[in-house]
């Protein structure tokens, strides 16, 4: 049985104007392009194709809202770190995710971080844009599978160390399930906060 048994698409976002009224509570999820984002989406609803996956870079250009229940939502922010994606696209992101950023709310946000690679700048940045201070926020370390079991400890200790508290942190697979509990657990728990 889903933990987020409503989870569906409600709407795609390109400007500001077209987000839907700013009640409730929404969770971002944000990463790398080719982090396992849409993937992580997908396990954590438990719902096969939730959100579109794609071994190319960089499909996500909008924001995309899902609801999980009366007055929650997902928000799935564009990845970042690609560079095919034309400049003048990703202007058009910076004023988008400066209102997303002041919607009250926005209660938190799960950055997808690929194992294999830790906890790069421009993931910092993004912890930054989130203000841990103002709301929580949560990695998800993906593909973990691709990892030994002492990997993944290493791994993990390094992440915890790098953030510093400013975020939890977990090690994650979609594809063998490793963390998926506890991931929905995470989000279950803001969205309900």
């Amino acid at each position: 049985m889903s933990r987020f048994p409503e989870a569906s698409f409600l709407l795609s976002v390109g400007d500001p104007r077209q987000f839907p009224p700013d009640v409730g509570i929404e969770v971002a999820f944000a990463g790398r392009s080719n982090a396992g984002k849409s993937s992580a989406i997908n396990a954590i609803t438990q719902r096969r194709s939730l959100a579109r996956t794609s071994r190319t870079p960089g499909r996500t250009r909008l924001l995309n809202y899902f609801a999980l229940g009366p007055n929650q939502r997902l928000v799935d922010l564009p990845g970042y770190g690609y560079a095919s994606v034309p400049e003048e696209e990703r202007r058009k992101w910076v004023p988008l995710l400066e209102a997303l950023r002041r919607r009250t709310s926005l209660r938190g946000l799960f950055l997808i971080v690929d194992a294999r690679r830790g906890i790069s700048p421009m993931d910092e940045e993004l912890i930054a844009w989130a203000d841990p201070a103002e709301r929580k926020v949560h990695v998800l370390l993906s593909k973990s599978d691709k990892l030994s079991r002492s990997e993944g400890a290493r791994v993990l200790r390094a992440a915890k160390e790098a953030l510093e508290g400013r975020a939890s942190v977990q090690l994650f697979s979609s594809l063998d399930k490793t963390g998926v509990d506890e991931a929905q657990r995470v989000l279950r728990s803001w969205l309900t906060a």
